[in-house]
C-alpha cells in the first residue's frame, strides 16, 4: 500500500473547492483499496467534525493569529507530520501549503511531490509567484483543471510537466439523477447561485434580469446566496429587492445557506441556469447544475467557455444581449430546451464525474510512484 499525503492549510470540512475536492478523492481511494494508495490529510484542527468521521486519516495542528505565524506554525507541522509517515508522494492542494513546503523541500529530496492550481495563474500576485516559481521547477508534475490554466502557464512560465485533471462535484450529494424530482413550472424558472463576493458580479446579475424582464418575457427566479463577510446580509437584501423590482415578488425565490444536499435537490427546479462571474476558474455552481440536467448559459470567463462546450451560450458584459436573446430562445422553444438538457447532462457524465476524476488521479499516481 503506497501512501500519499495531502497538504491544506485550511481545514478540510471548511467548505471550498480544493477541500471538496481533496475529500473526494481521499474517498475514491479509500473505496478503491485495488488502486492500492492510502491518503492522509494534513491540516489545521478541524471546524465541526472530528477526525473519526473521515473514512481516511487526517493530522490536525494548530493555527493562530497572523500570517508570518502561522507560516512559521504550518512548516513544523508538515516538517513533523512528513517526516512521521514517510509518504510515497506528496500532493499539495493549495497555494500557500505550496510556498510552505518551499521552506523544507530539500530535507525531503526522496519523495516527488505535485501541485493543483484550482485556479488561474494570472490570480496570483507578483509577490506569490516569487515564491511559488522557485518550489515548482522541483515539483514532477503541476496540474492544472482545465485546458485553459494550463495554456496560460505553459505560456507563462517555465514550470513542467504540465497536466489536467477535470474537477468534479460530490458524488455523495450530486452522484445520480432522479427523474422524479425533476419540477416542472406553470413559467420558465432561472437558477442563480454562488457566494457574496465580487467574482460572481450580483450587480450585473440584476441588470441582465432587468434586460430580459424588459423584453416582455416572463419568468421567475429562484437564487441561492450565501454570506461570509460582514454587509453581506445588506448586499442580499439588495439583490432580492432589485430582483422583485424587476420581475415581482411572487416570481421571486430567496434562498440562503444551503446545505450540499440541499444544493443537490435545488437544481431539479431549474430551467435554465445563468452564470455572471466575471471571474471563475472552473465554475463548479456550472457542473452541478449539469448534472441536473439544466441548460446553463454563462459570461465567456475563465474556464467556462472549456466547462461547458457550447458556444451559442456564451456572452460577455460588452454583449448582454447575446444572453438576454440565448435565454428567450430556450425558454420559448421547450424542445431545444430539453435537447440542451440532455446535452449538459452527458457533457458532466463524459468529463466531470467523480468516477473520473478518481480514475485519473490513480493514473497519475501510478505514474509518479511507479
Amino acid at each position: 500500500m503506497k501512501k500519499i499525503v495531502y497538504l491544506l492549510e485550511y481545514p478540510i470540512d471548511l467548505p471550498g473547492g480544493a477541500q471538496m475536492s481533496t475529500l473526494s478523492v481521499c474517498e475514491g481511494l479509500i473505496a478503491r483499496k485495488e488502486a492500492g494508495y492510502q491518503p492522509v490529510v494534513i491540516c489545521p484542527k478541524l471546524l465541526t467534525h472530528s477526525a473519526a468521521d473521515y473514512s481516511f486519516r487526517i493530522l490536525e495542528y494548530d493555527m493562530g493569529d497572523g500570517r508570518v505565524f502561522n507560516l512559521f506554525k504550518r512548516i513544523r507541522a508538515f516538517e513533523k507530520y512528513i517526516r512521521m509517515e514517510s509518504p510515497d508522494l506528496i500532493h499539495i492542494e493549495m497555494s500557500e501549503s505550496l510556498i510552505t513546503y518551499g521552506f523544507i523541500r530539500r530535507k525531503f529530496k526522496q519523495i516527488p511531490y505535485i501541485y493543483t492550481d484550482r485556479g488561474l495563474l494570472f490570480g496570483y500576485r507578483k509577490r506569490s509567484r516569487l515564491f511559488m516559481d522557485p518550489v515548482l521547477k522541483d515539483a514532477r508534475m503541476l496540474v492544472t483543471t482545465t485546458e485553459y490554466n494550463k495554456g496560460l502557464w505553459t505560456e507563462g512560465s517555465a514550470v513542467r510537466p504540465i497536466s489536467v485533471i477535470y474537477n468534479t462535484i460530490s458524488s455523495r450529494y450530486f452522484g445520480s439523477y432522479d427523474p422524479d424530482k425533476r419540477i416542472r413550472h406553470d413559467k420558465p424558472v432561472i437558477g442563480l447561485a454562488g457566494r457574496i463576493c465580487i467574482e460572481k458580479d450580483w450587480p450585473f446579475a440584476c441588470e441582465l434580469i432587468d434586460a430580459l424582464a424588459a423584453t416582455g418575457a416572463d419568468f421567475k427566479v429562484d437564487i441561492v446566496l450565501s454570506t461570509f463577510e460582514k454587509g453581506d446580509d445588506e448586499q442580499v437584501k439588495e439583490i432580492y429587492s432589485r430582483l422583485k423590482h424587476s420581475i415581482g415578488e411572487e416570481n421571486v425565490i430567496l434562498r440562503q445557506e444551503l446545505t450540499q444536499a440541499e444544493m443537490a435537490d435545488y437544481y431539479y427546479g431549474v430551467d435554465i441556469f445563468l452564470m455572471t462571474s466575471q471571474f471563475e476558474s472552473f465554475g463548479k455552481a456550472a457542473v452541478e447544475a449539469m448534472s441536473r440536467k439544466c441548460a446553463v448559459v454563462s459570461t465567456a470567463v475563465g474556464g467556462l467557455p472549456e466547462v461547458l462546450g457550447l458556444e451559442d451560450n456564451l456572452y460577455t458584459k460588452v454583449d448582454i444581449n447575446k444572453g438576454v436573446d440565448r435565454i428567450r430562445s430556450l425558454m420559448e422553444d421547450p424542445e431545444k430546451l430539453e435537447e440542451q438538457r440532455e446535452y449538459f447532462y452527458r457533457r458532466y457524465l463524459d468529463r466531470y464525474t467523480e468516477e473520473k476524476y478518481i480514475e485519473r488521479h490513480i493514473e497519475l499516481y501510478d505514474g509518479l510512484t511507479g
